[in-house]
């Protein structure tokens, strides 16, 4: 099962609950859950709740247990003296110790003399142990999430007046998406620790199958919806036998560059990581023939392949755009030939060969050395791949 955080109202530790039962997690059963952590002073508590117009589930934890100060030492002492299952353990281990590393950095400590202050409490414990307890009661095995809101202004803590985001929280989410709007803080510590920790990518909700949407409120209840919003689903069927990759799509419209220069532009992009460059005719504004420059690349490339098109094109400007792409799984196999050793991507449908082609710089190096034709050595290639490796085969290890 997936999961896809949609955080355009921030993210909290009681939003994650509160989505979580919305989409069918007993607060009984997790009640039973948290039993299996030694403490006390505290109850937690549901009710649907309307946050600009639309219903959610806002959790409540209170507490009356007045031990506040806990440092990261006596936090896994719970944890690890708890009856909890070892991989919801092990994952709350990770995010209280990426809490205490981001106070550390920010406060010029080291980890284990951080007090959490407002973090340590019961609250936070719960928190925790109940999204990772609720993610795991759902099935849910892989986690996404949008860019971060992060809310902006001001807020009083322990250390007093700090800005929106906290530095801690700023701290936590180095390296992830976020954004600023509306007022207020809607990013907490504990909220960006778990995502920070749980998620596998963050951009646009990947290929799936929806199932389920649960809505967990916020404690404030401003102008905005305060929510967040969960969609719980499966890989689409009709893809199953098929590898899903977000890859980013850049565009841009050129009228004025020599045809000279873009077998060198593919060149440099090609070797920064360009997935793929292509070129279209386009007529632009004025009437004028122009090329369509589009480039397909992952996300990190993304800078440097701008910085690239800037610098060796004449346009101002381009587009940018994540989009899913949908491929085979493929496998890269050597096949012995009179030419030599040529390579041959062979592609995988449910396990078994669905097509293969041969290497191209392979067949056109061994065309050079040899003088015969390129189209010679890759027909001869291809046969003898194919007889190597037969279509719907089971490829062998």
């Amino acid at each position: 099962m997936k999961a896809y955080f949609d955080c355009f109202s921030g993210i909290s530790g009681n939003m994650i609950i509160g989505a979580l039962i919305d989409l069918g997690m007993q607060i009984s059963t997790l009640r039973n859950e948290l039993k299996k952590l030694a403490i006390a002073g505290y109850e937690i508590d549901a009710e649907r709740v309307q946050r600009g117009g639309i219903e959610a589930v806002h959790f409540k934890v209170t507490v009356s247990d007045s031990t506040t100060h806990r440092r990261l030492k006596d936090i896994l002492d719970i944890l690890n003296q708890s009856e909890l299952d070892d991989d919801i353990r092990t994952g709350c281990r990770k995010i209280f110790t990426l809490l205490a590393h981001s106070e550390a950095k920010v406060h010029g400590k080291s980890p284990e003399d951080i007090v959490f202050h407002e973090l340590s409490g019961v609250d936070t414990l719960v928190d925790v142990v109940g999204s990772l307890t609720g993610l795991k009661m759902l099935g849910v095995s892989e986690v996404a999430a949008s860019p971060i809101n992060l809310g902006s202004g001001t807020i009083e803590c322990a250390h007093g007046i700090l800005p929106i985001p906290a530095p801690g929280t700023a701290e936590i989410l180095k390296g992830v998406p976020a954004y600023t709007r509306y007022d207020g803080e809607l990013t907490t510590p504990t909220g960006a620790a778990i995502i920070a920790t749980l998620a596998a990518r963050f951009g646009d909700m990947p290929l799936m199958r929806l199932e389920k949407i649960g809505c967990g409120a916020g404690s404030r209840n401003p102008s905005h919806p305060n929510i967040l919003r969960i969609f719980l689903g499966t890989s689409a069927e009709t893809l199953k036998d098929f590898e899903t990759q977000t890859v980013c799509h850049i565009q841009t419209n050129i009228d004025d560059l020599s045809p000279q220069v873009y077998g060198y532009l593919f060149e440099r992009m090609l070797m920064s990581g360009a997935l793929d460059v292509f070129l279209t005719p386009v007529i632009m504004k004025k009437g004028r023939p122009g090329t369509l420059l589009n480039v397909l690349c992952e996300e990190p490339q993304v800078p440097q392949i701008v910085e690239i098109i800037l610098k060796e094109t004449t346009t101002l400007g381009m587009r940018l755009q994540r989009t899913e792409r949908v491929k085979l799984p493929r496998q890269v196999e050597m096949v012995e030939t009179r030419f030599g050793i040529i390579r041959v991507k062979i592609a995988l449908r449910d396990g078994r060969i669905e097509n293969i082609s041969p290497e191209y710089e392979d067949c056109a190096n061994a065309a050079r050395k040899t003088g015969v034709s390129l189209l010679e050595v890759m027909r001869e290639t291809s046969e003898e791949a194919h007889r190597r490796f037969p279509i719907g085969s089971q490829l062998k290890n």
